[in-house]
Order: structure tokens, then sequence, then C-alpha cells
């Protein structure tokens, strides 16, 4: 029986977790019983829980960085639990570092050291990311195929806001809003919160809540999710009543934590722990993370939050488990993806229909060529991804949008894609037109030697792809191609009039020319593409 761990390395503690999965009827290619598989889903059991007090947010929110002696805590706490994953015979895990380590100077040397020093392979990842992966947990305690909600997580540096509708996230966004980081900014040595210090905390999620307002749904939720290290304290201290909440399902009354929070303020945190039982490390987080839920449902006009009691671990176990056994859905992952490229396009003003068929055609190259690039799946939807979005820079300027391209897609949010695979993006589309890439270009200097070989192949590609659009009338309306020795021979049905489309075609084949050593060679004309230029019309895009 297979055992999987994951490890969040968060703001305010070290945690790991170790689960044993059953395997699924069906799973790793029975084929008698493949059409039961998709009715059952892996069976997980608790093998281990551990929790490493190590608040590594407590410096970083002040100086921005981490400091040796928090680092090194970190190490050791990462190396016990490396040892009971050994002990345990744990075959896959994922450990994942959030908001202290992303924001400070030197979050790389922590990740280094827990490699060295550890054993530990150490992923920071970004507040999307980290709202992706709870995602997955609460959709699959909670289900909510049927409903939509709001899912807030509230970390010791940040807070994650999704919505969600029908269990799939249509907004999802990270602030710089946590219990440490406002413990440390506002209430570092207080003792009880007064007045002052209260409308302090209040104001700052106010402020950190303004662009979350912009992206609020016009009609009410049916939930308001509540996850972080706080909330099932919350949960316990000011429960809804049963014929609101189930055995199985914890439900903060919001009316009743309002007054909890006030009996808080009144309260040191030695008092807070004597009184409800709490920890040293939960008795001063929980005063913030009470004002973020209290704003949070009134924002959202909820009398409860439902404290499901999952979170990021258990979202990474899910996708392990589900990785393990064959049972992710890329192809829905995909399809989330390219959502969340077109969510992205449409705030820039994109013009969608061309950019839906430039990744279409892009992607009908990259199959055609795959004997030649060698690339994966992977590599095929972050093209896709770069046609969709690769003149979202006009939103900012004409002259030079594949420059404005690159710096908006490398500096937005996209759900599912890493910070790499984003920068992917962005490179792709930054050279869409124009120069190649060029190692004296700070944007493609600094990616690793595989990403760089990527980008080149990508955007040769995506080149030619964007050439057969040029007008934006989707002239050409199917594109097929095929290699024929030295040769990419191109089919093109659509309008008769593609004289633009030609010649552009003719200028942007250069790259691809030189990346896949292939003449790009037009069916019809049974020549290579002309590159003269028309004289009627102006410069390729």
């Amino acid at each position: 029986m297979p055992r999987f761990a994951a490890i969040d390395v968060g703001s305010n503690a070290i945690r790991m977790r170790i689960v044993d999965a059953t395997a699924p009827l069906g799973a790793k290619g029975d084929e008698q019983l493949a059409l039961l598989a998709s009715e059952t889903e892996p069976e997980l059991r608790e093998v281990m829980s551990q929790r490493a007090p190590v608040r590594l947010g407590t410096e970083v929110f002040l100086t921005g960085k981490l400091t040796p002696g928090s680092i090194g805590q970190a190490c050791a706490a990462l190396r016990e639990f490396k040892v009971a994953m050994d002990a345990a015979g744990v075959s896959a895990y994922r450990a994942t570092a959030t908001s202290a380590v992303r924001e400070a100077q030197n979050g790389a040397t922590l990740a280094e050291r827990a490699r060295r020093e550890a054993g530990v392979d150490l992923e920071i990842i970004e507040g999307v990311e980290e709202a992706r992966l709870i995602q997955l947990a609460v959709v699959k305690k909670l289900g909510l195929a049927e409903k939509s909600a709001v899912l807030i997580d509230v970390g010791g540096g940040s807070t994650e806001i999704t919505l969600l509708e029908r269990g799939e996230a249509s907004f999802s966004m990270s602030i710089p809003l946590g219990t440490v980081r406002m413990l440390e900014t506002f209430l570092r040595g207080a003792n009880k919160i007064d007045k002052r210090q209260h409308r302090l905390l209040l104001e700052t999620v106010e402020r950190a809540f303004v662009e979350v307002r912009q992206n609020l749904p016009k009609a009410p939720v049916d939930l308001v999710i509540g996850t972080g290290g706080n909330v099932d304290s919350l949960a316990e201290l000011a429960p809804a009543k049963p014929n609101v909440a189930t055995p199985t399902l914890r439900v903060i009354d919001v009316a009743q934590m309002n007054v909890l929070r006030e009996e808080l303020f009144r309260l040191t945190a030695e008092e807070r722990q004597r009184k409800f039982g709490l920890r040293p490390d939960r008795a001063d987080t929980i005063v913030p993370a009470a004002v973020i839920y209290s704003f949070a449902a009134s924002l959202f006009g909820a009398k409860h939050i439902v404290a499901p009691g999952v979170g990021l671990k258990d979202g990474v176990l899910e996708e392990l488990v589900a990785r393990h056994f064959a049972l992710w859905d890329t192809g829905s992952e995909e399809n989330r993806i390219l959502t969340a490229c077109l969510r992205l396009g449409r705030r820039y003003n994109f013009d969608e229909a061309h950019g839906v068929r430039v990744a279409g055609f892009a992607a009908e190259l990259f199959d055609v060529l795959a004997t030649h690039h060698g690339l994966t799946g992977r590599d095929r939807l972050l093209l896709r991804a770069s046609g969709l979005l690769h003149d979202v820079g006009d939103f900012v300027r004409y002259d030079g949008h594949h420059k404005h391209s690159f710096y908006l897609i490398a500096h937005s949010d996209i759900m599912g894609l890493s910070r790499d695979e984003r920068s992917i993006v962005a490179n792709v589309a930054r050279y869409h037109r124009k120069s190649p890439p060029d190692p004296s270009h700070p944007n493609f200097r600094e990616l690793e030697k595989d990403a760089r070989a990527k980008v080149r192949m990508l955007a040769a590609i995506l080149r030619v792809a964007d050439a057969l659009d040029r007008e934006h009338l989707g002239k050409v309306e199917r594109l097929r191609g095929a290699i024929a020795g030295k040769k990419l021979v191109l089919t093109l049905d659509g309008e008769e009039d593609r004289t633009l489309e030609e010649w552009t075609l003719g200028v942007k084949a250069e790259m691809l020319r030189e990346v896949f050593l292939l003449e790009v060679v037009l069916a019809d004309a049974g020549t290579r593409t002309d590159s003269s230029p028309p004289s009627h019309h102006g410069k390729p895009r």
C-alpha cells in the first residue's frame, strides 16, 4: 500500500501529514474494471501528523529576511520529518513553502539548505497555487457541485480568496494579509488590544480587500468557507446551532464570533490560553484571524462560516494520490488553466477571437512538429496559453505591445501555472514578433537553460500561427500541416484573398526555419513562402 506525505512550511508553523492510500478499483490499467474505476476513489488513512512551532514570519514581515536562527530551526524540523517519512516508507511527497519564505529575500537559502541538510526538496509556491491546492481539498470534502461559495484561507502571512461556482474557481487572489504579519506590524509587544490597535487592524483588512471587492459576484453566494490554522479554534469557541452544523462539519456562528472577538481583545495572550485552552502560538494569532473572518463575513453578508477542517496539506495529498493512481484529470486541468488565461485576457479587453484562433493554429503546428521538438503535452498547453495572451499588451499600448504582454503575463496570477511556467508563457508571448530571443535580454537570460530552449521552439511556432491571422479577420479558417523532407507544408482553408497573411507568414517563418531547419511551404503554391511585402499593406504585427 503506497504512502504519501505533505509538508507545509508556513509562516506560523511547519506541518506534515502522512497517509496510506488504498488503490481504487480498476486503477493502473485494469481494463475490465475501467468503468468502475471512475466511480471509485482512493481511500486515505491517517498514518502520522506532526507539527513544529517554527514561526518563520516573525522577522520576515518586518525585515524582509529569514533569520539564521529560524532557518536553522526549520531545517532541524525538516530533518525530523524526513526521518519520519523514511521510517514510514513514504512513496512520494511534496513539500511546499508559502508566504514567509516566498517573500523573504533569502527564501532560496532555506530551500537550498533544506535540500542539503535535511534531504527535503522544498518548493516555494505562489499564493494562487496555494489557493488551488486548498480548493482541491475543500471541494473534495464538501462537493459544492451545485453551489456557489467563497473560500477564505487565512494564513500567517497571506490570505487567499477564491470564488467557486459549482466547485470551479471563477476568481482567485492572494492578498498580503496574515495573522503573523498583522501581529508583527501592529501588535508586537502588546498585551490587550485597545481601541486604536483595533482600528488599525480593521483599516488594514479593509484596504487589503479593496481589489477583492471589485471582483465580488453581484448575487450572494451560498456558502462562505474558512480554512487556516485558526478557523477550527473559532468554530469550537463560537459554534453554530446544531440545526446549522452537522456532526461531521463544524460551522462558526458569526454573531457569536464577533462577541468572542471583543472578549479576546480584553484578555492577554496568557489569559486566552488559560480561559480557552489555546496553544501559545494560537492565543495571539486568533485575534487578527477573528478580525479578518469577521470582516469577510460582513462583506459577503454571511451569518455562518463553514469550517471543513482541511487545508493546504490535504490538497497536496489529494493531487499526489490522484496522479499516482493515474486518476488525475489532465484534460479538466488544462481547461481550467486556459479558462484562467481567458479571464486574464478579458480583464485587459483583448481580442478574444484572435487569441483563440492563434492558440488553435499553434497547437496544430505543435502536433505536426512533434518529431522535431520532442516537447511534452504540458509544453503544448503553455504554447496555447501564450497564443491566447500574446496580444494582451495592446491594453497598454500597441507600440511595443509584445513587451507589454510579457510584463502583464509575468506579473499576473494564472491558477494552475507555476511561476516558472508562467515565465515561459510570458517569454513566448514576448517573442511572437520583432527580435528573436537573445541572451542580452534580461527576461530571457534569467531563464534556465531548458526553459530558454523551450521558449525558442514555442515562440517560433507562435510566430507562424500569429501570421495566419494577421488581420484579425479569421481569413484562415483551418490549418493542416505535414512534414515533407526538409519542408513544413501548410494547407490553408478559408477565404481566397490571404495576401497579407501569406506575406506575413514569409516574414515570421524565419525563426521557425532557423530553429527546426524546415522551409515553410504553402501547399496550394507549392513554393517557399514569399517574404517580399505587398505594396498596399503595412508591417506585420
